[in-house]
C-alpha cells in the first residue's frame, strides 16, 4: 500500500467514526467538522456522499489525476539527461543554478533535487554532528582577512595544485585567488602584494600555523611570537597584525570556502576546457570571482565604511619580500640559493668585498641587492643583471642653476651676485674679512703675522674690518 492509499484509508475510518458520533448526539455538526479540520458545509457534503455511495463516496477524486502544476514530462527527462551527461557530480545547488541561468529552466531547486534523490544519481546528505556556535563576522570591511591554500586536483590532467585565497571575514568577499604549484612564502607574498595594493592595509591576517607563516617549536604547540618568519617580519613592519588559528574548526569560514570552491571551480575549469596554470589564473580573476563573489559575498554590517589602509605601493612592493642578509666574497660577488650575483662597477667604492648586503627576492622571482638603503643591481630570477636604464628628470628643478654652472655650460649672462655692491657705491668692500676689494695689502704688514708666520684667520679676530685701514 503506498503512502496515498494509506492516507485515504485513515481519513475513512477517521469520518466514519465522527459521524457515529454524530448520529449519537454526542457531537453537533460544527463540532464535527472541527474534528475532522473542514467546515460544517463540507461536513454536511460528505454525509451525503457517504449515505449516497458508501465509502467509495469519501474516496478523494484527485487520486489517479496529474496535477495541473506538474513539471512536463520533458523537462523531467532534459534535466535528468544533462545531470547524467556533462553536470554528471555536481552539486545539486550549483547544477539548479546553471539550469536556470543557461537553459531557462523554471522549476524549483527543492523539486530538482527531489528528482535526482528518486534517480538515484544523488545520494542523500549524512545526518549534521553536533551544532557549533560560529564566531559572529567584524563588522567592517577589512579589519581581518583570512589566507588559506587548498591542495586538490583543480586542472584535470594535471598533478595537485594549491590554490591560494585571500578572501575579507565581514563579507566573504574573495579579494584574490590563483594556482601555483607548492604554497609557500612567495605565494603568500604575491597575494598580499595583490591585495594591499588594490585595497589597502587591513587590521590584522588570519592564517594556519604553517612554517611559512609562524614558527612552532613544539608540533601542535604555541607559535613563537618572537622568531619572525618572512611573512611575519614583513606583517610587523607595516603594522598589520597576524593572528594564528590552533585548529581547523578556528578556521571554520574559510574551510567552508574551500568545500564550496572545491565543488564549484573544479567543474567549472573542466567544464570550460581549461589546462594551463597561467590561463586558469587569468580566467578565474577576470570570470569566475566576479561571478562568485556576486553570488556568496555578503553586506557587511557596518558597510558605509571599511578599515582599508592605504599604502604606498612602492613601499608594499619592498617589504612583501623575502630578505636575507650576506656578506660579499673576495670576488666582489654574492652568493644566494646556489647562485652567484656578481656586484657592478660603482662610482661610489672601489669594490664592496667583506661588506655586509641585503638580498630581497620579490614575488616574480626578480632580486635586487641592497648596502643599507641604497640599491646596488637588481637581477633576473637565474642570476643575470638587470642593466639600468637612464630615465630623464620627471620634476622640474626648483630653482635655477647656479652661475658657475651656467658659465661652465655656455650660457648667457647672469644676474648680479648675492655679495655684489649696492647701487651707488663707490668704494666696495667684503664686509667681515681683511680683504678689500680693490686695495693692495702687500708691504703694509697688515694683517700681522703670529709667531709661525701665519696670518691670523679674519673671522676669529676680535678686530673690526675697519681696524686695517
Amino acid at each position: 500500500m503506498n503512502q496515498a492509499a494509506w492516507l485515504q484509508d485513515r481519513r475513512m475510518k477517521k469520518f466514519r467514526d465522527v459521524l457515529s458520533r454524530w448520529e449519537a448526539g454526542e457531537l453537533s455538526m460544527l463540532e464535527a467538522g472541527e474534528l475532522l479540520g473542514m467546515s460544517e458545509r463540507q461536513f454536511r457534503r460528505y454525509r451525503d456522499r457517504y449515505e449516497e455511495d458508501g465509502t467509495q463516496g469519501l474516496v478523494d477524486r484527485r487520486v489517479g489525476k496529474p496535477s495541473p502544476k506538474r513539471v512536463p514530462a520533458a523537462d523531467a527527462d532534459l534535466m535528468l539527461e544533462l545531470y547524467g551527461g556533462v553536470y554528471r557530480g555536481w552539486n545539486v545547488k550549483h547544477f539548479h543554478e546553471h539550469l536556470v541561468r543557461h537553459y531557462g529552466f523554471r522549476w524549483g531547486y527543492t523539486w530538482v533535487k527531489t528528482q535526482l534523490h528518486t534517480a538515484g544519481l544523488v545520494e542523500r546528505a549524512k545526518r549534521r554532528g553536533a551544532h557549533r556556535r560560529k564566531r559572529e563576522r567584524k563588522p567592517w570591511e577589512g579589519m581581518m582577512l583570512h589566507q588559506d591554500g587548498s591542495r586538490a586536483t583543480w586542472l584535470a590532467g594535471r598533478p595537485q595544485l594549491d590554490l591560494i585565497v585571500t578572501m575579507d571575514d565581514a563579507t566573504s568577499t574573495i579579494y584574490s585567488a590563483f594556482l601555483v604549484e607548492e604554497e609557500g612564502t612567495a605565494s603568500t607574498f604575491r597575494a598580499l602584494l595583490e591585495v594591499f595594493t588594490a585595497h589597502g592595509l587591513p587590521s590584522s591576517l588570519y592564517t594556519d600555523r604553517g612554517s611559512h607563516y609562524f614558527h612552532t617549536p613544539q608540533a601542535d604547540g604555541p607559535v613563537d611570537k618572537d622568531r619572525l618568519t618572512q611573512v611575519g617580519r614583513a606583517l610587523k613592519r607595516l603594522g598589520v597584525e597576524h593572528i594564528a588559528a590552533y585548529s581547523p574548526q578556528a578556521r571554520g569560514r574559510s574551510e567552508r570556502m574551500f568545500a564550496t570552491l572545491q565543488d564549484r571551480l573544479i567543474k567549472e575549469l573542466a567544464k570550460a576546457g581549461i589546462r594551463e596554470i597561467d590561463a586558469a589564473n587569468a580566467w578565474i580573476r577576470d570570470v569566475y570571482l566576479p561571478a562568485h563573489n556576486a553570488r556568496f559575498a555578503t553586506p557587511a554590517a557596518l558597510a558605509q565604511e571599511n578599515a582599508f589602509v592605504a599604502a604606498d605601493p612602492a613601499l608594499l612592493a619592498e617589504t612583501l619580500c623575502i630578505e636575507e642578509d650576506r656578506v660579499v666574497a673576495r670576488d666582489n660577488t654574492v652568493a644566494y640559493d646556489g647562485r652567484r650575483l656578481q656586484l657592478p662597477a660603482s662610482t661610489a667604492r672601489a669594490h664592496y668585498v667583506k661588506a655586509r648586503v641585503r638580498v630581497r627576492e620579490y614575488p616574480d622571482g626578480s632580486l635586487a641587492v641592497f648596502h643599507g638603503p641604497r640599491r646596488i643591481a637588481r637581477y633576473t630570477a637565474q642570476g643575470a643583471e638587470i642593466a639600468a636604464v637612464p630615465t630623464t628628470a620627471s620634476v622640474t628643478p626648483c630653482s635655477p642653476p647656479s652661475r658657475t654652472l651656467r658659465a661652465a655650460a655656455g650660457g648667457g649672462p647672469s644676474g648680479p651676485s648675492l655679495t655684489a655692491a649696492a647701487r651707488g657705491v663707490t668704494e666696495q668692500r667684503q664686509v667681515g674679512t681683511w680683504r678689500n676689494r680693490g686695495v693692495t695689502t702687500a708691504g703694509t704688514g697688515w694683517p700681522p703675522r703670529n709667531a709661525k708666520g701665519a696670518r691670523p684667520c679674519p673671522r676669529a679676530s676680535s678686530m673690526s674690518a675697519s681696524t686695517y685701514h
